[in-house]
């Protein structure tokens, strides 16, 4: 994995500018970190021994990625950056994209350039989301819930799949939004800081409504009452929708 290296020549240019953002806390993570960079050769993705810069706003950035004596007519190249933190799982769609598990990092086109001709194409800042992962360290007293996401036919356990739960707090009614991504294992652990339904005020029983996303048209559904099901291995079922 490639550390981060100071910035040293700011004005050459990036294709690519990543902005590593922890989901769970709501901020921009400027430590614990790390990427890897890999280029498409037609056959593979080969790892790419090219170090990735922070800039002092905390965002990832590789100046200088693309840039080349006598570019022509080269055509541009594909890579692709996967990123890891302790504690974390990243989630690669972007905000305006479906979601799908089967993202193992951020595709991108490096074109080629050089100072009398540059490059053609805008960058913009991009959210890279951590969400938190089956090891994430939790304040103690927090409430999660815990279990796995499987195939509902072949029984098989789904891998990075987005798990979320949604509601409104009970008094200001502001929309309030948890998810995790399953490990491996297709194991989870969801973070429920907000209250969920009640039949009353005074009620005990709280429900949660946790919805699993593979990808477009594969998810599925499960009901949590809590506290009842708060040390409950809970399975959520993907199936077509």
């Amino acid at each position: 994995m490639s550390r981060f290296t100071p910035l040293a020549r700011s004005v050459l240019h990036s294709p690519v500018w990543f902005i590593p953002f922890d989901d769970h806390a709501r901020r921009v993570r400027t430590t614990g970190v790390t990427v890897e960079l890999d280029r498409w050769t037609g056959d593979g993705w080969v790892p790419q021994d090219v170090a990735a810069v922070r800039t002092p706003s905390a965002a990832v950035v590789y100046p200088g990625l693309g840039r080349r004596g006598r570019p022509g007519r080269a055509a541009p190249e594909r890579h692709r950056a996967r990123f890891a933190a302790a504690g974390y799982r990243p989630m690669y769609p972007a905000d305006d994209r479906p979601f799908s598990s089967g993202l193992i990092g951020v595709e991108f086109l490096v074109h080629p350039y050089d100072d009398d001709h540059p490059p053609a194409v805008r960058t913009e800042p991009r959210l890279l989301r951590l969400l938190p992962s089956t090891s994430f360290p939790y304040p103690p007293g927090l409430r999660t819930v815990h279990g796995v996401v499987l195939d509902a036919t072949t029984r098989a356990p789904v891998a990075n799949a987005l798990v979320e739960a949604r509601g409104r707090t009970s008094r200001e009614l502001m929309p309030w939004h948890e998810r995790t991504l399953s490990d491996d294992t297709g194991a989870f652990r969801l973070a429920l800081r907000w209250e969920g339904e009640k039949t009353d005020e005074d009620a005990v029983e709280e429900t949660f409504r946790l919805r699993a996303t593979e990808r477009p048209g594969r998810a599925g559904s499960l009901t949590v009452r809590l506290p009842e099901g708060v040390d409950r291995r809970h399975v959520i079922e993907i199936r077509d929708q």
